[in-house]
């Protein structure tokens, strides 16, 4: 049997304010411009280019090592290749995977430093990514496509913050200082984490095993940008903060 309820409770709960519904798509802008336009240039790879455009986007777009020996002259797109082929994918399996993890460590990441700071993130690290898998492949042909080497910089990042998130301001942002690497390497988790990455992405890359996955798994860019993360976090997070276990009382 129902109560009526008087006058002042109607009027307490009217001044309560309604519980918001978090959206279904809660992802920053900016991680939605990127997967946004991953997925329009694979759409016109598969469906729109003719095989001939499909192989000059692929030449002028992807990373192709050997180029950049000097074995075959200057291009322009020599400036454009290290960050281009982030946007390029080599599958359906490939982007699908690639975007779910961006998503997911994207998106927290993008709260934690502004759309700026994450957008020269998802740039250097990429950089880094090409730049080692060069270093080890300097005379290699096969062209390198994909975001995963930007990715495994975001895994990196979030390493340096423990997995540690924040969703008070209803989005999750990475919360608390960047961790120290010698407490970073303390936490089980975290080292678990990086122990059980490190395997994955060795497995994959020199047993070339991928399920989903036609192409060699280039590990060596995964490292380069996972380094590349968790070493040069500080320069792109803005809200540095004294660690928490650091204060000026040295009580016990």
């Amino acid at each position: 049997m129902n109560e009526p309820v008087s006058p002042p409770e109607m009027e307490q709960m009217e001044r309560e304010p309604q519980p918001r519904r978090e959206p279904v798509f809660n992802l920053p802008p900016v991680v939605l411009a990127v997967i946004g336009i991953c997925i329009v240039v694979y759409l016109l790879q598969q469906y729109v280019l003719t095989e001939t455009q499909q192989l000059t986007l692929l030449y002028d777009g992807a990373f192709i090592p050997v180029l950049y020996t000097g074995k075959y002259g200057f291009d322009w797109f020599l400036f454009s290749r290290p960050f281009t082929y982030a946007f390029m994918h080599g599958g359906f399996a490939h982007i699908a995977i690639n975007m779910v993890w961006l998503a997911a460590f994207g998106s927290p990441l993008a709260n934690r430093l502004g759309a700026l700071w994450f957008a020269l993130f998802f740039a250097l690290t990429g950089l880094a990514s090409v730049v080692l898998f060069w270093a080890m492949h300097p005379y290699g042909e096969a062209p390198l496509v994909g975001a995963s080497g930007a990715i495994s910089g975001m895994m990196g990042a979030a390493a340096r913050f423990g997995f540690r998130t924040d969703r008070s301001a209803g989005k999750a942002a990475f919360a608390g200082p960047v961790l120290p690497i010698a407490v970073v390497l303390r936490s089980r988790g975290v080292v678990i984490f990086l122990a059980m990455w490190m395997v994955i992405n060795l497995a994959t890359g020199l047993l070339g095993f991928a399920p989903g996955t036609d192409g060699q798994i280039a590990w060596e860019a995964h490292i380069g940008g996972f380094v590349a993360g968790f070493f040069g976090l500080r320069w792109f997070d803005r809200r540095w903060q004294a660690p928490e276990w650091e204060t000026t009382d040295r009580r016990t």
